[in-house]
């Protein structure tokens, strides 16, 4: 259950009998902590808490709960989140037989439908053949004898491949003629008839031609991913979304609605635009700003499209695929003129090959633009070469990583690497040994949008098959600490926003989160049982769990 309800800007609050772990160097450990208005004004024991805010202060009594800063996710899809807790959901499908039984049930309830959604179509999906013996890819054979007059376009959970059916091709004019386009690939059988699968851009001759979600069912899809954020303490995302969410979000805030603090990134291609809006400082407020831009270097490993000096270990002759500008220089010259135009850049990043280019492009841009706090980003940063690591310090770019993928993958990278490859992924403990920046977060609705499973997969290291319970490549495991500061201080950094919000201190924003148990204290194996029992955001309590 959850409850809601504001303080105004002058009403002070008094948290007192908690274990508050604040994310300073100068006091790590309090108390109490005391909000006024939005902003935290005091942080220590009680009493002087109490004397800071005065005798009228409302008191809540913490009941030695552990108190963490809000946390931040460097990376999410709010919008396909919302759409993802609302629609067909794949994600736990674990057989082929489980996946056609749940499109099968999609596909008759669709039937039903007054008025289906999205023009007709069924998408959704999160499918992983990973979960699934053999691992074989889907085929439209799967769902074809139940879908004739339905298309169907259903997303991998790593976005990068889907599976779309006969009927979804037939609308879309693919065929055996259809050719792959630059940065992506049409799957074909011996006969050379599409398979259903496409990767990268190839989804896109499909996605272009499925009728947008209405405004309404966004901004209700917008309205579940704040609800559910706030049952996961998480008070702050940097969204990767499509710019239609912004006039939802500028509405939404107006309405003093939004729950959770976006800061949104738009596409590299829409540097222009993003420039615009910096200049114009329309997005300053508190709880909506403005990012950066992002690029795409490659795809992504799962679907074997991360781009790699050597070819995958399970698919000899393939390196995976650079993104669309990446061989011909369009890429490297939007990188510089967003640069240029003084916009933070993150780039999506997996393969190793991926990864030294992106390095590479950061090096030519500092040396010609000069240097300045950039604070450039590498998205995932998952498979490195070993003398890559120490140039994202000296670069000072920023490696903005998803730990919660470490419970599905370490399987995947496995049979896809080979265990000399492999001892280089997702190697955080490698990047603070050489100094640099360590953010974490979900990808949503990649992974599920809950950091303390991501914090549990960071300090342990352990896939959920039960396969290495010492931990995948041990040698990296964080620290609960570590992995907090990640989530919360570095997440800010990462922000340019280290003055104003990720940690607990005064005159900062009373962003924090109390939780059921210390998970400073808990066996590492258990912190993913830990929930979020209240949840303030702004000075604002935006959720409470059954109980107090």
């Amino acid at each position: 259950m959850s409850k809601s309800r504001c303080l105004n800007m002058n009403m002070a609050l008094l948290l007192r009998n908690g274990r508050v772990w604040t994310g300073t160097p100068a006091l790590p450990e309090a108390e109490a902590i005391g909000i006024v208005g939005d902003r935290v004004v005091a942080v220590g024991d009680a009493a002087r808490v109490r004397a800071a805010l005065g005798q009228n202060a409302e008191e809540i009594d913490l009941g030695g709960r552990r108190v963490v800063p809000g946390f931040i996710d460097n990376h999410v899809h709010f919008l396909s989140g919302g759409e993802h807790l609302l629609g067909l959901d794949l994600s736990s499908a674990d057989s082929p037989d489980d996946f056609v039984r749940r499109v099968f049930a999609a596909v008759e309830a669709h039937r039903t439908a007054t008025v289906p959604p999205r023009g007709g179509w069924i998408t959704g999906g999160r499918w992983d053949n990973a979960r699934w013996p053999g691992g074989q890819w889907p085929h439209r054979r799967l769902i074809d004898p139940f879908s004739a007059d339905v298309p169907i376009f259903l997303r991998r959970a790593d976005g990068h491949m889907a599976l779309a059916n006969t009927c979804a091709l037939r609308l879309t004019g693919i065929t055996r003629d259809t050719a792959s386009p630059p940065g992506g690939s049409i799957d074909r059988d011996t006969d050379g008839e599409p398979t259903g699968i496409l990767r990268e851009t190839a989804m896109a001759l499909v996605e272009t031609r499925i009728p947008h979600s209405t405004p309404v069912e966004k901004e209700r899809a917008i309205r579940a991913a704040l609800a559910h954020a706030a049952a996961l303490g998480v008070t702050g995302v940097n969204d990767f979304e499509s710019p239609e969410v912004l006039p939802i979000y500028r509405a939404l805030e107006a309405a003093d609605k939004l729950t959770c603090r976006i800061t949104y990134w738009h596409g590299i291609r829409q540097w222009e635009e993003a420039a615009r809006l910096h200049r114009c400082g329309e997005f300053s407020g508190g709880f909506l700003r403005l990012g950066g831009v992002k690029a795409f270097m490659d795809g992504s490993l799962g679907s074997r499209t991360a781009l790699m000096f050597t070819p995958f270990a399970d698919e000899q002759g393939n390196c995976g695929l650079a993104a669309e500008g990446v061989e011909d220089g369009t890429l490297e010259q939007q990188i510089r003129a967003a640069d240029g135009a003084g916009l933070q850049v993150a780039v999506h990043a997996i393969g190793d090959r991926a990864n030294a280019l992106t390095l590479d492009i950061v090096e030519r841009v500092i040396r010609d633009h000069g240097a300045r706090d950039r604070r450039l980003r590498i998205e995932h940063a998952q498979h490195l070469r070993a003398e890559d690591f120490p140039r994202f310090a000296r670069l000072g770019v920023i490696a903005s990583v998803q730990p919660p993928h470490i419970l599905l993958d370490a399987p995947v990278v496995d049979r896809a690497l080979g265990p000399e490859r492999a001892a280089r992924t997702y190697a955080f403990r490698t990047f603070l040994k050489v100094g640099a920046h360590l953010t974490f977060g979900t990808d949503w609705p990649v992974t599920p949008l809950a950091p303390l499973a991501g914090i549990q997969a960071a300090v342990t290291r352990a896939p959920l098959d039960g396969s290495q319970p010492e931990g995948w490549f041990p040698e990296q495991r964080l620290t609960v600490a570590e992995a907090l500061h990640a989530y919360t201080v570095e997440n800010a950094y990462a922000e340019f926003q280290e003055q104003t919000k990720g940690s607990l201190a005064p005159g900062k924003l009373a962003d924090l989160v109390v939780l059921s148990d210390d998970i400073l204290n808990l066996p590492p194996e258990r912190i993913r049982d830990a929930f979020v029992t209240m949840t303030i955001v702004g000075g604002r309590i935006v959720y409470r769990a059954g109980g107090w």
